[in-house]
This record gives structure tokens, C-alpha cells and sequence, in this order.
């Protein structure tokens, strides 16, 4: 059937079937213009663990969601396909884990790493299978943009996104960042670890020159070493804390106009990167490290909205750190948050 066909047939007020595909859709990777690569990944969890299991539970939630979207109710006709997470690369991911927890377990017993121990080699170990995660998501997203896809990143920790923020490099002159988290992620390197989640845009500024401006949103919990990095780097890095986001609202400012100023930060070409946990911790409680205080789910979609209006052009997108729960409400809300990026994107 050809893409067309496949509309015609579609009934978009039906129950999804238990077959269908994310959202219910049935397209065809060959007949979906958005791919959605899942990284079940988290080898450097700190806190709460789960995030390696968010790509399947958002899956499952997503044939919850209606597909008459509010802001593009045609947007579902552009076809979203979620991508697969290869055999070999979950064994690897889960050897990491499991190396990663005899590092953290014995930094956290107040034990130094010794040259030569079974930490050290798990720690190198980890450390190589992070570097070979990033080389498998540059890759494959390499794979599906090749083929004129649109692309998201569904993971996982958010140490995930490297990979395709490299492939914009090769692709961008120039780009900008929108980030949404409750953390800086600024790390240069936390429990031993070079690809932590703590430390994706260091990782990235540090090697990424191409990356103009990083604008994060929400930022309520962070460290010292982070904080000077900041100061230091501030022609690269715009930061609206969460708490000088509430005193401004609070004393009467607008959020929409909030929402412009923050995107007035940023170049024209733009990737979104959402943390779970820059929104409210009711939204998603289980969420690794939780922090409260953070965006309402409608100040996200205004945010997001600001930055389509505007003429930016949004390259890309990486959902990350939702852990599921057994009532399904976390799952339930990125795979609201993943619909509106897949518009957006669309």
C-alpha cells in the first residue's frame, strides 16, 4: 500500500490495535517521515533506576493517546515509526549496569578506586561501553536522516543523546539547545564516570564547537563545580533557574512572555532536549532524580509552541529519564510529551 492508502484505510477514532504501532499508527518504517530510536540505556543511574525501560512502557502507553493533537491535528499523517533497540546493544547495556554498580557501590562505601582492582576495570569497562552506546546512536541516526527522516531519541538516561548531537555537528554549521531539566548536567566527570548522564553538555560544549548556545530551563538542583562552569561560559549558556522563574511570574510577569525571551536565546537551527524531571515531580514521580518545583506540563507545550512560532527550525528532539510505574502514569505522560515533539518535528 502506498502512504496514502494507508491513510484512507486508517480510522483515527478507532481503538488502537494491538498490533499498531507507536500511537496506534500503522506506518511502516518506509512510509513514516519520523523515526524514533530508542535507547534502552542506563549504565551511570545514580538514584532512582528504570529509564532503560521507558521506550517500551511509552510505547505501550502511547495507543492511550488520541490522535486529534490540539495544536496539529494532522500532524499523525506524516507517520511516526519507533525504531528498534538491537539484541547485541541491550546485552551491552546491561553488562554496563551491572559494572557500574560495583563502581558506585564501593565510591559510596567511601572507598578510593585503586589502580589495577576490580573497580578500575570496571570503570574502564563502562566507560568503553558508553563510548560504543554513542557511536551506535550517531550511526543510526545517521542511518535514518540519511534516508530523508526526521528523527527523535527516546531514552534512556540522558547520557543517550551524545551520539546525535554529534551528527548535527556534521551536519550544522550552527545550533542551539533547548534544554528542560531539574540539573545543569555540567559534570565534567561524576562517580568516575566520562559519559554520565551528569555530564551530557559538558561532554558536548567541551567537544562540540558548532554548538552556539545551550538555554537551560528549570534548573533548581546543581553543584558548585557547575555553577562556576556556567559563569565561566556564559557567551554559550543562557540559564533560567526554576526559581527565578517562579519570583518573575510570581511579581506578575507573563509566562508567554517568559517563553519569548527564552527563545529569543537560541540560533535558528535548534535540537530539544527534555529531562522528565525539569517538569513537576507529580508529572513524573518515579523519574530517577526527582526535584521539586519544575514546569507544568502546559508550560512545556507553551514553551515548545514559542519555539515553532518563532521560525526556528527544530532538528531534532531527545526524550529521556522517564522510569514507568505500575499505575502507568509516568509512561503516560512522556508519551504525551513525545506525541507533541513528534508534531512539532513534523
Amino acid at each position: 500500500m502506498t502512504k496514502e492508502e494507508i491513510i484512507a484505510a486508517f480510522d483515527p477514532n478507532a481503538a488502537a490495535s494491538p498490533n499498531a504501532g507507536l500511537f496506534g499508527l500503522p506506518f511502516p518504517a518506509e512510509h513514516a517521515d519520523i523515526i524514533i530510536i530508542p535507547v534502552a540505556w542506563e549504565a551511570t543511574v545514580s538514584f532512582g533506576s528504570g529509564a532503560a525501560l521507558a521506550p517500551a512502557s511509552i510505547r505501550e502507553a502511547s495507543t492511550q493517546i488520541d490522535l486529534y493533537h490540539h495544536d496539529f491535528p494532522d500532524a499523525w499523517k506524516r507517520g511516526y515509526y519507533l525504531d528498534d533497540f538491537p539484541p547485541d546493544m541491550v546485552a551491552l547495556a546491561n553488562n554496563a549496569k551491572a559494572g557500574a554498580q560495583i563502581v558506585i557501590a564501593s565510591i559510596q562505601n567511601g572507598n578510593a578506586i585503586a589502580a589495577g582492582s576490580k573497580e578500575a576495570r570496571a570503570l574502564d569497562d563502562v566507560n568503553a561501553a558508553c563510548e560504543r552506546m554513542n557511536t551506535w546512536v550517531k550511526q543510526r541516526c545517521a542511518y535514518w536522516v540519511n534516508q530523508g527522516k526526521r528523527v527523535g531519541l527516546l531514552g534512556g538516561d540522558h547520557s543517550t543523546p551524545l551520539g546525535y548531537l554529534q551528527l548535527h555537528a556534521e551536519r550544522h554549521a550552527d545550533f542551539g539547545i533547548l534544554h528542560i531539566d531539574a540539573h545543569h548536567d555540567l559534570r565534567a566527570v561524576y562517580e568516575g564516570f566520562t559519559c554520565s548522564h551528569a555530564s551530557i553538555f559538558y561532554n558536548t560544549l567541551a567537544t562540540l564547537p558548532n554548538v552556539s548556545k545551550l538555554v537551560q530551563v528549570g534548573v533548581r538542583d546543581y553543584c558548585l563545580q557547575e555553577h562556576t562552569f556556567v559563569r565561566r561560559h556564559r557567551n554559550r549558556i543562557d540559564v533560567f533557574y526554576d526559581r527565578d522563574i517562579r519570583k518573575r511570574v510570581y511579581q506578575g510577569e507573563n509566562w508567554h512572555a517568559l517563553c519569548s525571551e527564552i527563545i529569543s536565546c537560541l540560533p535558528g537551527n535548534v535540537h530539544v532536549s527534555i529531562d522528565i524531571d525539569g517538569l513537576d515531580p507529580k508529572l513524573c514521580p518515579h523519574t530517577g532524580t526527582p526535584v521539586p518545583g519544575g514546569l507544568e506540563f502546559e508550560e512545556l507545550m507553551c514553551l515548545l509552541n514559542e519555539l515553532k512560532s518563532s521560525g526556528r527550525v527544530m532538528i531534532g528532539f531527545d526524550l529521556c529519564e522517564v522510569a514507568p510505574s505500575a499505575d502507568g502514569w509516568d509512561a503516560n505522560v512522556g508519551a504525551r510529551v513525545l506525541f507533541h515533539l513528534c508534531a512539532l518535528l513534523a
